[in-house]
């Protein structure tokens, strides 16, 4: 037991350190006002008032419904691949899951920049249809160039618990169901979808955070004006240097991630 303990208290420590401790600074900065030094701060409830101003709450709706599309689409291309790869042979699987996990392996700028020379102006894709002889297409700097940025680099943390899920469900519940008379389509919907959904509600806020909370991927893709919840949260820090307001937005952000992640987990409980 003493040994357990020894090995427990650096990743103790660690925590505090990592976790613990930048958010007790978050909540500081949230509640109170008079700049970024701890020294002639004061309590007050100023910086959510100023979230209230409609530029704000647009920002919000927006990094909302992009989220949710993001979700959406990662959806429904993450499970029929999931599916697909758990019906082959475990080193198959393997193979597969890893060439689903290979492109999160590249830096996300790199990523993000390649999209940029595929779908600008004078991007490969146009090239391609102006030799086909199509009229360019204009993708950059809209919710469409942001979509398939986020889609591409979030749908492997879709794939990946919905896989995990399939792989790990008992295989003689399908073969039961078609010995009771079941087809196909209702064995799928009653037997492997519905044990499937603790990967689908991971994957989903999984999802659903990261693309609501980026902001490399929006700006570069988006263009500079283009805003999300993550990009407000980085221009207060790193070019406002608002840490108050900015650690009051992240705090709304933290207090609506907590929110949805317990009615998933009710809901993964009721189903």
């Amino acid at each position: 037991m003493k040994h357990l303990k020894n090995i427990i208290r650096p990743y103790i420590v660690w925590s505090i350190i990592m976790i613990v401790v930048p958010l007790l600074l978050v909540f500081l900065y949230a509640f109170t006002v008079g700049g970024n030094s701890l020294v002639n701060i004061k309590f007050s409830f100023d910086n959510f008032k100023r979230f209230s101003d409609i530029v704000y709450l647009e920002v919000f709706i927006k990094s909302f419904r992009i989220g949710l599309l993001t979700t959406a689409i990662c959806f429904v291309l993450g499970y029929p691949l999931a599916y697909i790869i758990s019906r082959f042979k475990e080193s198959t699987q393997s193979i597969l899951i890893l060439f689903v996990t290979i492109p999160m392996w590249i830096n996300m700028l790199l990523r993000t920049y390649a999209w940029i020379s595929i779908i600008s102006q004078n991007g490969i894709l146009n090239s391609f249809l102006n030799k086909l002889g199509f009229d360019s297409i204009n993708i950059m700097y809209t919710d469409t160039a942001v979509l398939i940025g986020l889609v591409c680099n979030f749908l492997p943390l879709m794939v990946i618990p919905i896989h995990t899920s399939l792989t790990k469900m008992d295989k003689t519940l399908i073969e039961a169901a078609h010995d009771l008379g079941a087809n196909e389509v209702q064995t799928f919907f009653n037997i492997t979808f519905k044990l499937s959904m603790p990967g689908v509600i991971n994957g989903v806020f999984i999802v659903f955070i990261t693309s609501i909370s980026a902001f490399i991927i929006p700006k570069l893709l988006g263009g500079g004006q283009y805003m999300l919840i993550g990009n407000i949260i980085e221009t207060q820090f790193l070019h406002v240097m608002d840490w108050n307001f900015g650690s009051a937005i992240s705090l709304i952000l933290i207090v609506i991630i907590i929110a949805i992640n317990r009615v998933l987990k009710k809901f993964d409980l009721e189903g």
